[in-house]
């Protein structure tokens, strides 16, 4: 079929050769798990049926409806270029949202980020995400614009800070983390490695701050400072002295920010940090033992991933699950269901299956020939691998409980809509640019 407004010459390739199907099969799989473990996690202590509109498996089986609903219009309905003209707007419209929700909102275990429409709740957070990564893809993919320029680097900033300032606000610090993912995304734009460094060292020195003494932390950033230092200096040239000393410099001033940070620990730990977010960096570094309390449930989901043994207990057999042992099970503690029932077996497939997702976003953004369509892949890979990093992470004791969901398995309408819509989004914008030849 001849492209009627396109380049002449050229022919509608048709579904086949422009939709990455495995990306979409993914997803498919991806939801139907999620399903059928959420199910598993409710079916003890709610209605039997899987389709019961009162249980949260069946109100799981709506959100999956609408979703698909949703995919097709983004898919085949939506103009794929409408996004980077609305981006913008969209990104405004939902920043003021996330600023209201604190505002109007209740408070839910301590947290001002639902907004309550009848029987439907709805969380901004979730759509930001998308707003954000839409609105990075219009700013970055300008020709004119460059990284390594001030002004556009305080700009991509912003679009990032914002929205993560609101949600921290709002006390949803999982979500709010989500968009350290984005470095990932400039990192990959040209951004210096440095900041990533700098990232990571921030992390290791508040974490050796809190569970060994000051001086421990002074040698530790001393000793990788002065290797950076050395590899710079043997990687250089001679006659290349301005930069050596420019390395010098800024190897200094890490160093200084970097034991002013360790003296401030035990301030920013004890003035800064909420009870609860306190309690629970404790019990992970093993500072404490709270068995009974903020540790009880990565201590279930534990005990719950390690019953599975290799093959699991079986489908629906899962006596952790089964007598609701873990809290929040279908929701931010899904991936322990998986671990009791499906066993190290079936959570290395869905680990997989993520892997496999996330890789094939990387690689058709690395072929998109647009420089939207490559960044705001880039921004899509970065928010499911946040996610995933973070959840399991937290279900297996190596993060703190924050409550995250696991993107497309855990129970809500308002994450499995958004990484819908993400998700499709690409998936148009990359059949746009495979469409004709």
């Amino acid at each position: 079929m001849r492209n009627a407004g396109g380049i002449p010459g050229s022919f509608d390739r048709g579904l086949g050769k422009t939709v990455d199907w495995s990306l979409v099969a993914c997803y498919l799989l991806l939801v139907l798990i999620g399903w059928l473990n959420i199910y598993a996690s409710i079916h003890s202590t709610e209605p039997s049926s899987i389709l019961d509109w009162t249980a949260r498996s069946g109100k799981q089986a709506v959100w999956i409806a609408t979703a698909f609903l949703l995919d097709i219009l983004i898919l085949f309905v939506i103009n794929p270029r409408l996004w980077e003209v609305v981006s913008p707007y969209a990104y405004f419209i939902v920043l003021f949202l996330l600023v209201l929700v604190i505002f109007v909102s209740k408070d839910v275990k301590g947290s001002h980020s639902w907004f309550e429409l009848g029987p439907v709740k709805f969380q901004p957070a979730e759509i930001s995400k998308i707003t954000t990564s839409l609105l990075l893809a219009m700013v970055m993919s300008k020709p004119s614009f460059r990284l390594s320029d001030r002004r556009h680097f305080l700009a991509v900033a912003a679009i990032i800070g914002l929205p993560m300032l609101a949600i921290l606000g709002e006390s949803e610090t999982g979500s709010a983390l989500v968009y350290v993912g984005f470095l990932f995304v400039l990192y990959r734009e040209g951004m210096s490695g440095w900041w990533l460094f700098l990232l990571g060292m921030a992390i290791l020195l508040f974490i050796l701050a809190l569970v060994t003494q000051g001086w421990v932390a002074v040698a530790v950033l001393f000793a990788v400072c002065t290797v950076h230092y050395i590899r710079v200096l043997r990687t250089s040239r001679r006659e290349e002295r301005t930069l050596r000393r420019r390395e010098l410099l800024r190897t200094f001033a890490v160093f200084a920010v970097g034991v002013l940070m360790i003296f401030a620990t035990d301030f920013i730990f004890d003035n800064v940090l909420q009870d609860h977010q306190r309690k629970r960096i404790e019990v992970l570094l093993g500072l404490k033992e709270d068995p009974a309390g903020v540790g009880y449930n990565v201590r279930q989901s534990m005990i719950a991933i390690g019953s599975g043994g290799l093959f699991g207990k079986g489908y629906l057999q899962g006596t952790q699950t089964t007598y609701g042992f873990v809290p929040e099970q279908s929701t931010d503690f899904i991936f322990c269901t998986v671990g009791e029932e499906w066993g190290f077996v079936g959570c290395l497939a869905v680990i997989l299956l993520y892997v496999f997702l996330i890789w094939r976003i990387i690689t058709d953004a690395d072929r998109s020939r647009e420089a939207f369509t490559r960044i705001y892949g880039y921004c899509l890979a970065s928010c499911l691998f946040m996610h995933l990093f973070i959840n399991i992470g937290m279900t297996i004791g190596l993060m703190p409980v924050i409550g995250i969901p696991l993107p497309l398995l855990s129970y809500g309408g308002s994450s499995l809509w958004a990484f819908s819509m993400m998700l499709f989004i690409f998936v148009a914008l990359d059949r746009q640019e495979k469409k004709y030849f």
